[in-house]
């Protein structure tokens, strides 16, 4: 390493998709020597008034935080206005998904259309935007002219060592994901009805506890409306559980039809419930989806294949 950079972090949250992708890159750059600060998190605990409390609370702790750093890094929109306020060298903005997109989608049109306009905003403090999916490049690109970096959130491999030797469950099926309307879930309960084993829902538990559902089951189902690149799904190609995926967002970047996965059409719960059947009942298939899956993570979505292009783009940045 040539250079110890300074950093701050600032994030809704450190769990989860995009906040636990920026915990465990501020653990690798740390573990490397660099210097990473985690912004407070502070909001009202109200589902519709998290993000906004948010973006209100951490702006007024960076207009008051003296502190100097080389790189502030904005992990989702609600954290771009703190990193504008922020005394950093360079800052950088990371969005995962079309955020008013996932708004309009999720809660209602007027507030997605509020979202469009704020998200142009924040775009616009940032000296970089990144993104970890392709899909998600290009919808920004068409949409508002920007060039947002590629750069894939990884899985650290070593969290599953813990879970070696799970029993498998005869006929078992994950849903691990958020109990809302964006990921599906509704999709896959008009489904259940039809597939040939049972549903385990892992919505709301520790990371531990999911995996160990999803590593003893034996399909994982990610019936999503859109998606960026579900960090679920690079999780079950690392534990060799076959995926079945909705074809939106960038889930085609991760399940190749037929080869690391099914992917079906979003919204069709009997494609749905017959990938899932069709896994469930040839298990020759299952195998052989599993073992390129896991080839696939193994190569492009570990931090030890990602992390130097994290450091690169941070230190020609600076």
């Amino acid at each position: 390493m040539n250079h110890v950079m300074r950093f701050l972090f600032i994030s809704p949250r450190y769990s989860g998709g995009i906040g636990g992708h920026a915990y465990m890159l501020s653990e690798q750059l740390k573990n490397l020597g660099h210097i990473v600060d985690l912004f407070p998190t502070t909001h009202i605990p109200i589902k519709n008034l998290k993000n906004p409390s948010f973006t209100l609370f951490s702006t007024l702790k960076s207009i008051t935080n003296k502190k100097n750093y080389d790189i502030v890094h904005a992990f989702n929109v609600p954290s771009a206005f703190a990193m504008k306020f922020t005394r950093a060298k360079k800052k950088v903005l990371s969005i995962h998904g079309t955020f008013s997109d996932a708004i309009k989608l999720i809660h209602s049109k007027p507030l997605g259309t509020i979202s469009n306009f704020v998200e142009k905003q924040a775009m616009g403090y940032a000296d970089k935007i990144t993104t970890d999916s392709k899909f998600t490049q290009m919808m920004y690109k068409k949409t508002t002219n920007y060039e947002l970096e590629y750069l894939p959130s990884p899985i650290d491999t070593k969290k599953f060592e813990q879970l070696k030797n799970m029993k498998k469950i005869d006929n078992q099926v994950a849903y691990v994901a958020r109990a809302d309307y964006g990921k599906g879930i509704d999709i896959l309960q008009n489904a259940e009805h039809l597939i040939h084993g049972k549903v385990v829902y892992c919505t709301n538990l520790p990371w531990i506890d999911a995996m160990k559902i999803l590593s003893s089951s034996q399909v994982l189902v990610q019936p999503s409306r859109m998606e960026s690149l579900p960090t679920t799904v690079k999780e079950s190609f690392y534990l060799k559980v076959p995926v079945v995926a909705s074809n939106v967002g960038g889930n085609p970047e991760l399940v190749q039809n037929n080869i690391t996965g099914i992917l079906v059409p979003s919204e069709d719960p009997v494609s749905l419930a017959n990938a899932v059947n069709q896994l469930l009942e040839n298990k020759t298939l299952s195998n052989k989806l599993s073992e390129n899956a896991y080839e696939f993570v193994t190569q492009n979505m570990t931090w030890e294949k990602v992390l130097p292009k994290y450091i690169k783009f941070y230190e020609d940045l600076l």
